[in-house]
């Protein structure tokens, strides 16, 4: 069943980023489970909708784009003080190459 979740994504060349903060509760949101037991879901931005394919990121890749999304909206930084897991970014591409 397709469920609706509102997300800010920050952009990232032809990709965007979204975050799993859920203000920093201890369990990652629901969405992000979904993701990565199915990582196709549809993106709709105005009046247009794409497919994307979600990948969970880590690493170098994630440290670029933790500071992607921090400089955008540094509350992420209060979020991920108030919580012992590290919270979630994924990509999402059109392209198959995310």
């Amino acid at each position: 069943m397709a469920r609706d979740v509102r997300l800010y994504a920050y952009p990232d060349e032809e990709r965007l980023v979204v975050v799993a903060s859920w203000a920093g509760a201890e369990h990652d949101p629901q969405w992000a489970h979904n993701l990565r037991s199915n990582p196709r879901a549809l993106v709709k931005q105005g009046s247009q909708t794409r497919e994307v394919v979600a990948r969970e990121v880590d690493g170098r890749e994630r440290g670029r784009l933790w500071s992607l999304v921090t400089s955008a909206f540094p509350l992420y930084r209060t979020y991920q003080d108030r919580t012992e897991r590290v919270i979630p970014l994924f990509v999402l591409s059109t392209d198959g190459h995310v």
